[in-house]
């Protein structure tokens, strides 16, 4: 068990959890190893689940703004959707999230030339077209964000088909907060990942 304590960087630990201001943060984050193995899994995260992909308020927006730079890049069943019902859908927890293709895959999603699939929203980032990477929900994964009234909670998701990301991870030491760096940065800041890192450090003096 981690110590009790508060410094001046406004963050602490709390049993098995990390207070960052209003985050109350998992200590699997730095306990668990991840790194993606697209190799392996060939980007099944994209085509399996039973919901679309969670969105922020002012993503559907986004995606609605997206989806001219991106409807040549979908195939038609894709686009058969999302003439349908369009980018989003209320789930049944009330939240927006991404229309998906037959109760699972996103409808954003479209297959390389290798078999994997992919996001064709980042895709078309890379390429310089928009400055949208994909869904914050996506970019975070394995980390899910769960928003209460007074704090918002940051836990790590496991899920079957991310075990081989688990294992190469593992094989490279590389705890899940460093494999999300650029993720968390864009959810929750520069001054909020540097209290992240020290808590890391605080918590291999610890052990």
């Amino acid at each position: 068990m981690p110590p009790l304590f508060w410094g001046g960087l406004g963050w602490g630990f709390l049993f098995f959890m990390l207070q960052i201001d209003d985050t109350i943060v998992s200590l699997e984050l730095f306990d668990r190893k991840f790194i993606c193995d697209l190799a392996t899994c060939k980007g099944q995260c994209c085509v399996e689940g039973e919901e679309g992909a969670p969105l922020e308020p002012d993503e559907v927006e986004k995606l609605q703004d997206v989806l001219p730079l991106v409807w040549d890049t979908l195939p038609e069943r894709s686009r058969e959707v999302i003439q349908d019902q369009g980018v989003s859908y209320v789930d049944r927890e009330g939240e927006d999230v991404t229309s998906i293709v037959n109760g699972d895959e996103c409808v954003f999603v479209y297959t390389d030339e290798n078999g994997y699939a992919k996001c064709a929203i980042e895709k078309a980032f890379l390429e310089g077209k928009t400055t949208f990477r994909k869904p914050i929900s996506c970019y975070l994964y394995p980390v899910r964000v769960d928003r209460y009234r007074f704090y918002s909670a940051v836990n790590y998701h496991r899920w079957h088909i991310c075990f081989c990301a688990e294992e190469l991870g593992q094989k490279e030491g590389v705890p899940v907060y460093q494999f999300l760096k650029d993720p968390l940065i864009q959810k929750f800041g520069y001054d909020w990942y540097a209290q992240l890192e020290a808590a890391a450090k605080e918590l291999e003096k610890s052990k």
